[in-house]
Order: C-alpha cells, then structure tokens, then sequence
C-alpha cells in the first residue's frame, strides 16, 4: 500500500499550512473576541521549517498546498515563502487562502512568485454589513484586491462564503449573480460550531440543500465536472455565466469517505482532522533536528490517526485548539 494510502483507503495528498495566528480582522465566526493570547513569535514555524515539512509532504505524497492562517498575508516576508514553495517539484496545485486585505499591495508579487490560484474570504457584498461581520471597515479594499487580482490573470479566484440566517443569507442571489458576470467560484460553506465562541446557533444554519434550492429558483444550475485536484465542494454552474457555484456542506453531508487532507497548524502540529483533537508534533523533532524521514514517518504516524468519520456531538477540545486562526480554516 502507497505510503499516502490511509487505514479507510484514503489517498492523503492535500495539506493545508497555517504560518500565522495573526488576523488584521475579528470575524464574528472565528475569532469574535478583542481579548485573546497570541502565539509568541518562537513558537510559530519558521519559514525554514516550514519549507521543510513541505518537502518531507511532498516525498510522502502530497499534491496540493494551500497557505492559510490567521491571515497569511501579515506575516513578514511572505513572498519569500510563496516564492520557495511555488519552486519546489512535486508541488502540482499551491494556492493561498487570504481575507483580502492586504491583496491589493501584494497581488502582483504573488502572481510573480508563482501562485495562480486564490481564495477570498468574503461574507457579503455590503460595506456596513462586512463591517458588522468582521468588526473592521476594510470592504473597499478588499474588492480593490480582487478586482486587481482578476485583472493581473489569477484564475480562478474563489469567494468564500460562509452562510448565516438573518445576516448575510439575503445576498445568496447576489453573489449568485456575481458569478454569471464575473469569472469567480462563488463558494457558499455552511456554517460550523467550530471555535472559541464563534456565535453558532442552529437558528443560524442553513443547509446547502437549502442554498441550492434559493439558486435554482433563480435559473438552472448545471453540474460541473470535478477536476483532479478538487476538493470536497459540489461544483455548478448557470448557463452562459463566467464563473461558478461550489457548495461546502461539512454538516448536512458528510465527505469523510473522501478526505484527503492534513493541516499544519501555526505551532507546528499536523492535525488528521479539523473535528479532532488529535495531532502530531512536529516543531519539537524539527527543532531536535531530524532527519527528513522521521518527518515523513510523522506524516505516516497522522493518517494512522485519521479517524473514519467525525462526530460533532462528541467533539470537545481545549479552547486554546479550537482558534481556527491557529488551526488553519
């Protein structure tokens, strides 16, 4: 059995690296609070290590690398690891997932770098509204930064949007149509209990069974045939439109069956999955200063701890391990 081949048959080859639990925003769903304990700056990754584990996830198996945080783009110096991850062979799809602040100075330099593909986190296209969600008035600049970034060629650019009731589900049809004008995949992700007071009720929830029956009411969606690299989001399409539709549903239909991914958190932990506690230190051995085999028997060591499914009523973390800032989204 392939070394990247898990216990439930599971080829792991996405992982998702966190380089900082720094965010220049404070979402309602994420990290609500203005009083929270930050890493100190020695206990995140370094850029060297980072680069390192890479390369160990690439001989182990891994295809698909996408930076996340915090927010990535605050970190120092992030071009410099852009640059060196996008260099590295074997390395078949690397994106970044990214608020859009700070998009607009730095879009030229990662499309120079060698990333291609972006994610934008972006719940609504209502400047009060975006103020009211992220507790930050930065709507101007993060639409300036998708604007340039579809105007320099990154394609495709994803909006993330996560869905809650009385807040932003009045805009389904909006985005809806933001992706029959423009050449953007629309992401709509049902929203979790996931993170230190993130505001979950089940009043708030809203299905993608839900989602799609809203847009359909609007004109006819047409499946879109998954690509090699994809992830877990049902992808469709309007007729004639220029961009997409994906729904995200982690709790209405489960896609344990077909998980492939790992997350490597600020502090320097490979997490199996993102609805369990367990994980695999890596900071302490690369700090100890192994070899490049100990960290791929790491990476064997977290897909053995990959469990079958998750259970959200039977999920309970410390809260330091449920900022989503540390984990990576």
């Amino acid at each position: 059995m392939s070394t990247n081949i898990d216990r439930y048959n599971r080829k792991i080859s996405y992982l998702r690296v966190s380089i900082t639990d720094r965010c220049n925003l404070r979402c309602i769903y994420c990290t609500p609070s203005e009083t929270f304990k930050l890493l100190r700056q020695f206990d995140i990754l370094s850029y060297e290590e980072v680069i390192r584990v890479i390369e160990a996830a690439v001989t182990f198996g891994i295809k698909k690398i996408r930076l996340t945080g915090g927010e990535p783009l605050v970190r120092r110096n992030v071009i410099h690891l852009i640059r060196a991850i996008s260099q590295r062979s074997g390395v078949e799809d690397f994106s970044i997932t990214t608020n859009g602040v700070f998009l607009k100075p730095l879009a030229q330099a990662i499309f120079k770098a060698g990333v291609r593909r972006i994610n934008v986190s972006l719940d609504t296209l209502n400047p009060l509204k975006y103020v009211k969600i992220t507790r930050r008035n930065c709507f101007r600049k993060v639409w300036e930064g998708i604007s340039l970034a579809e105007r320099i060629g990154f394609r495709p650019i994803r909006l993330n949007v996560v869905v809650m009731r009385g807040l932003n589900d009045d805009e389904i049809l909006q985005f809806a149509d933001l992706s029959i004008r423009k050449p953007y995949q629309i992401r709509f992700i049902e929203y979790m209990p996931l993170g230190v007071d993130n505001n979950w009720t089940p009043q708030k929830y809203v299905s993608s069974d839900e989602i799609k029956s809203r847009l359909e009411s609007m004109a006819p969606l047409y499946p879109v045939t998954p690509e090699k690299n994809d992830g877990p989001a049902l992808r469709y399409r309007f007729a004639s439109a220029k961009g997409e539709i994906g729904l995200i549903r982690p709790l209405s239909h489960h896609f344990c069956a077909t998980c492939n991914r790992l997350r490597l958190t600020a502090e320097g932990k490979l997490r199996p999955c993102l609805f369990s506690d367990k994980e695999v230190d890596l900071k302490t051995p690369l700090r100890r200063g192994c070899s490049q085999q100990d960290l791929i028997d790491l990476f064997r060591k977290a897909i053995g701890l990959k469990p079958k499914k998750y259970d959200l009523k039977r999920f309970q973390v410390q809260e330091s391990q449920l900022i989503m800032r540390r984990i990576g989204g």
